[in-house]
């Protein structure tokens, strides 16, 4: 197998790797611990039953799997409510759901994390006209960028902050960026900044990739309302697709009204054929998270040891899944892909080669052959082709698989000369 068959470099950086890896399992463990409990909990409470599984058809009318699915999240997320919706396409479309049933023209949002993810940027109106962007709609928009060294900048953002200023987002994960991504204690401090000062702005984050890293989220620390992916942490690989919206019942119900209709909201929406693997994908997201955070330490200390600037470091606290690894050069950024898309179960003969996709201003490579399409829950790496040429890898469901997929993208770098 390739794993005996590695050159002295990379068996090297696997073994660092794995010993800086062991030291950090106890605090690890008891994370994943506490999260397991806490979701079986919220199971057992809303007492799930068989018929719960089951979907719905049409306009889905008393559908109790999916209110009760709703208030199963609500519990684990800390909010008062939830709404998880399969027909919430991805995390960005939670998202806009959030920011189009809350804000109206004449307000103003603002950025308190620096650029927005690349595919708000059309949702926002930073690009792209014609399409009913929120400036086109009247909602204005401003960006503080965080620090040199990944803070939020508290004076900048109450010196942005306007009479018609409605809401205060953050991303908490570093997208695609080169950045530390917030904790759930620097969001808390921020939420208490606010309040304090602003106390009628709503604060509203971007979840994707955090949920169930730490043992809080950002609505049990005062966030006001939050979004994210099921195909990414909640979704413990098996959604089929989705997202969520979780925070104050009156905004999830406004965001709810947007996904279908004024009057309409959270009420009706068929759950076909999801329900089960919702259910059972949001009790094994724990144990799926715990995985791929285990693997992104390992990665980090696999990659540093190979060379490379990695971000977050091996020792850092996590508070999201994703891991960049800085390849410095276009070359080394697609043999990076095209060695880790070796590692997946399905289409691991495809090389990955940089193409356009929707929502992105640069040309993106992306790698993983995932049994959900475009499933970070599993593994995978991507990023956008551009200096300095960063690849951000998500997920995980397991360390071993981790583990594969790195150590391959490391011996295709060796073949072409792209290793020290």
């Amino acid at each position: 197998m390739f794993i005996e068959e590695l050159p002295n470099i990379i068996r090297e950086a696997q073994k660092k790797a794995e010993k800086i890896l062991a030291q950090q399992e106890a605090r690890l463990k008891e994370i994943a611990e506490y999260n397991h409990a806490k979701v079986l909990q919220a199971f057992q409470e809303e007492n799930v039953s068989t018929y719960h599984l089951q979907g719905t058809t049409g306009y889905g009318l008393g559908d109790s799997g999916r209110e009760t699915l709703d208030r199963v999240m609500a519990r684990i997320l800390g909010a008062e409510a939830a709404l998880v919706r399969g027909q919430f396409v991805s995390g960005t479309h939670a998202i806009a759901a959030s920011l189009f049933g809350i804000l109206r023209p004449g307000d103003h949002f603002l950025s308190a994390t620096g650029a927005p993810y690349d595919t708000l940027e059309e949702v926002i109106g930073l690009r792209g006209e014609g399409q009913g962007s929120l400036k086109e709609f009247g909602v204005a928009y401003e960006a503080v960028p965080l620090s040199d060294d990944g803070k939020i900048q508290y004076t900048l953002v109450a010196e942005a902050i306007k009479p018609n200023t409605k809401m205060v987002i953050l991303q908490r994960s570093r997208g695609y960026a080169w950045r530390n991504s917030l904790t759930v204690e620097e969001i808390g401090r921020f939420v208490s900044f606010i309040r304090e000062r602003f106390p009628q702005l709503i604060v509203f984050v971007d979840n994707c990739y955090g949920e169930l890293v730490e043992k809080l989220e950002p609505t049990e620390v005062g966030v006001d309302l939050m979004a994210g992916s099921l195909i990414k942490n909640l979704g413990g690989s098996l959604a089929p697709t989705g997202g969520y919206i979780a925070g104050r019942k009156e905004l999830v119900e406004k965001a709810a009204c947007r996904l279908t209709a004024p009057g309409i909201g959270g009420e009706v929406g068929a759950t076909l054929n999801w329900q089960l693997p919702f259910f059972q994908g949001l009790y094994f997201s724990p144990l799926t998270v715990s995985e791929a955070v285990r693997g992104a330490v390992f990665a980090a200390a696999f990659w540093q040891a190979l060379g490379f600037e990695v971000n977050p470091l091996p020792e850092a606290q996590r508070t999201d899944l994703i891991q960049a690894v800085k390849l410095n050069s276009r070359e080394g950024m697609i043999a990076f892909c095209q060695g880790f898309q070796k590692g997946s179960p399905i289409d691991s003969h495809v090389l990955p080669i940089p193409s356009d996709m929707p929502g992105y201003e640069d040309e993106v490579i992306m790698a993983g052959g995932t049994f959900i399409q475009g499933a970070t829950s599993e593994f995978s790496a991507d990023g956008p082709l551009r200096e300095p040429y960063i690849a951000y890898q998500q997920g995980g469901i397991s360390l071993p698989y981790i583990k594969f997929g790195n150590i391959l993208a490391a011996l295709k770098l060796w073949e072409q000369g792209l290793l020290k």
